[in-house]
Formats: structure tokens, sequence, C-alpha cells
């Protein structure tokens, strides 16, 4: 049986008495700051970015990480319980620190790192700052000059460490690799209807991790081998694909759209061809994140480590899945099928230019389910209301995990997933984000002395 001292139980007492005095704003302009909707508004001007800028998935996955971290680690100052990842992340070296003494509005600094960080990785700057000209003005509304600018001034450093750290991930080498490899090899992706575009990052597995030791970590079990022999294991699972999408109910199509995702969706009528910019995967559960927190009436900092926490999930469950993507580079059911069984059919939704398996949205789902779960438990009963924006009725969960099971399956109604790639891509994602939660420490742990 285990017994704390007298003594040490005293202490104890004590620490939490000052944590809880500690940490919080404690001054009345830093109270007023510390509105985590200061966060949820950035981030949600990020994913409008990010949508207009058409960032594929695992790309999206990546801007939204860093700027998660650069706004965590600034404002964590203000709470001594929470703790920073450096050491903690890959290669992620100690950030700068706040002047002693010095006063500072740490929720500012947070807003603004998080800003800069992902004005570093977007196309279109001009949307960034134009929101922040809105924010910042009130922000400095609330301050002195000096504790702004000195804010402002913290926020710059957090903000160019993390973008110093980035460019050290391998992505910008990654731009100059070669093209994925089209050939007629039996069972092999090939570019599918209605662009035929090549394959999107085939070398994303070269991609320096958050968390996971490397990209094969979570290498999952093998794909069924190709073999259109009827009967055969994997005709089998082709004609689920088929039959499934001509037996669709208006729930199942229902679902399936609601978890489409897709960032680029190409229309053609005749000789006129348009597109429809969505949200990508990663930006749905991003959106989740925001839900959650509102839901929970979590304070700004718990709000920056749901994100920062979900964000690396995310970008390290899309690292594990590209791996196995163009290692497997395994064929899509609408080729097969249009190839092997009916010419004429397409599934209910664009099928994505990468190869099948494992199923992205399984995969990065899952992962984002089991951060999310750690951190606000289960059941979690909240309503999706991610893909109103987007024409699309909310729906109602009871948890995240049940929200990423109906992601997974959703693949399959939509006609772009066999069943492996969507129960082994779950199994995949869980396993990335279990060892998220395990590994990245970000509360300080009670420093109790125990004894026998």
């Amino acid at each position: 049986m285990i017994k704390i001292r007298t003594g040490c139980m005293l202490a104890a007492v004590a620490m939490a008495i000052f944590c809880l005095w500690s940490c919080q704003p404690n001054t009345e302009y830093e109270t007023k700051a510390a509105n985590p909707e200061y966060l949820h508004r950035s981030m949600k001007r990020l994913t409008d970015v990010i949508v207009h800028d058409i960032f594929s998935p695992p790309v999206a996955s990546r801007i939204y990480a860093y700027p998660s971290i650069a706004a965590y680690e600034a404002l964590i100052h203000d709470y001594p319980e929470y703790q920073s990842m450096a050491g903690q992340l890959h290669e992620l070296t100690e950030l700068p620190q706040p002047e002693a003494g010095a006063e500072y509005c740490f929720p500012l600094a947070s807003v603004h790192a998080l800003l800069k960080t992902g004005k570093h990785f977007v196309f279109s700057e001009d949307s960034i700052a134009t929101f922040e000209a809105d924010i910042y003005k009130e922000f400095r509304s609330m301050m002195p000059a000096s504790v702004y600018e000195r804010s402002m001034a913290f926020g710059d450093a957090i903000a160019e460490h993390v973008i110093k750290w980035s460019d050290g991930d391998n992505y910008k080498q990654t731009r100059t690799f070669p093209k994925f490899t089209v050939n007629d090899q039996p069972g092999r992706w090939l570019p599918t209807p209605p662009d035929y575009m090549d394959g999107i990052e085939p070398h994303w597995n070269k991609i320096r991790p958050f968390i996971i030791d490397s990209a094969t970590q979570f290498v999952p079990i093998r794909p069924t081998g190709y073999d259109m022999t009827p009967g055969s294991p994997f005709y089998q699972e082709v004609m689920e694909v088929y039959e499934t999408g001509k037996q669709l109910d208006e729930e199942k199509k229902e679902i399936a759209q609601f978890w489409d995702c897709n960032p680029y969706v190409s229309h053609h009528q005749g000789h006129v061809m348009f597109a429809t910019k969505k949200i990508t995967p990663g930006g749905h559960w991003i959106g989740i994140v925001k839900i959650a927190c509102q839901e929970a009436d979590a304070d700004m900092m718990k709000t920056a480590e749901a994100y920062a926490r979900t964000a690396i999930a995310l970008a390290d469950a899309f690292i594990s899945c590209w791996d196995e993507k163009y290692r497997s580079s395994l064929i899509r059911p609408e080729t097969v099928i249009n190839q092997h069984i009916d010419e004429s059919w397409a599934p209910l939704l664009q099928t994505p230019p990468f190869p099948e398996y494992t199923s992205g949205h399984s995969v990065i789902s899952s992962a984002a389910a089991v951060a999310l779960t750690d951190l606000f438990g289960e059941p979690f009963h909240f309503i999706d209301s991610t893909e109103v924006e987007y024409g699309l009725p909310p729906r109602e969960f009871n948890s995240f995990l049940e929200a990423s099971s109906e992601a997974a399956i959703s693949r399959l109604y939509g006609g772009i997933h066999y069943m492996p790639a969507i129960q082994n891509g779950v199994d995949q994602g869980k396993k990335v984000g279990h060892y998220v939660v395990a590994h990245l420490k970000t509360r300080k742990e009670a420093d109790v002395a125990q004894g026998n």
C-alpha cells in the first residue's frame, strides 16, 4: 500500500492552490483576451484559406499542425500546469522564453503565433492579413501599447522558431521528387475519371513525423491480392463495392456525402468544366475540435491543447497512411469495375487521385477520435455541423469514435474503397492515435513524493 507523507501532502495542496491562482490570466485585459473564440476564429480563417487554395489532404494536415503548435507554445506561459512540446516532437528545440518580470498578454501572442505561422504555409496570405488587421484591432483596444507590442514580438519569436523548425521536415525537398510512375501491371493504381490526375504526394512518407518514430512504424497487414477470378477474395471485395453502390438508401448517401471531404471535385457538363471546393478530411476534424471545445466550455489553454494534439495526430496519421498507399499502390474500385464488370458504373463520390489502400479517412479519423477521446472522454455527445456551410445537414454523434466509424464506412458507401482498406485503416489510425496520446505530454505530472 502506498502512503503519502503528511508534509508532502501539505506541499501538494499548497502547490495546487498556487496553480489555481497563477494558472489564470492575472490582469483585466488578459482575462478578456483569454477567450477561446479568438483561437476558433483564427483557425476557421486558416481553414477557409486552405479550402480556397485547394491544398491536398496530406499537405493541409501539415498546415494545421505547425500553427497549432505555435499557438500552444505561446500560451503555456499563463498556465504553469502545461508543458512545452520541445524535446518531445522530433527536432523541436527549446522555444523562446518571455522576459522575466515583463508584462505580456499571452493570448494575443498565441493568436499572433498561429496566424503568422499559418500565413507562411498558404498562398492567399492577403486573406489572413485582412483578418489579422481586424482581430488585432480588438486586442489593441484592450491593453496598454507597451504590452501589445511586447506580446506581438513574443508571438513573432514563437512563430519564427516554429517556421524554422518546419523547414527541416523535408517538405521542400519532396517538391522536386519524381511523380508516381504509372504502368499496366495488374492491380496497380491508375489515374481515375474524370480528370485522370497524377497520384498526389507519392513521397509523403519522406516527411518528418511529429511523434511517431517513422512512417513505417504502423504498417498494416497486406491488402488482398489482386485476382479478378470470379469467387476470389479480391473479386468478392470488388463486388461488395459494386452491389453496395447500386443499393444505397438515402441515409447511406447522406453519410457518404457528409464525409466526402474532397478538396477539389470537378464537374463536366458537355464542354464546360467547373470545380467545387470542399474542406479536407483533416479540416473536418479540426472543425470537430471547435465543436467539442465549445460543448465542453474549454478555456483558451485547453482549446489550444486540443487543436495541437489533434492536429499532430492527424499529421502523423497522414504520413503513416500515405506510406502504405504508395507501397501497395492498389487499384481503385472504379477502375476495376469499369474494366471488368460494368463500364458505365460510377461511384457516388468522385474517386480521389491516389492509391486505394489504406483508406485515408479511416486512418486519420480514427487517430483524431482517439486524441479527442483522451481529452474530452467518452461518451461525448455532439452535433457535427462542420459541413453545413457546404450545403449538408448536421449529424449527431455520441462519441468521437462513433463519428470516426461512420467516416470510415462512408468510403464503402461512396464507392471509393474496399472493406479491408476501411477496416485495416481504422486499426492503423487507432494505433497512431494511441501512440500520440501515450507519448505526447502536455500536462505536467504531479511531483509528489511517495513512500511505502
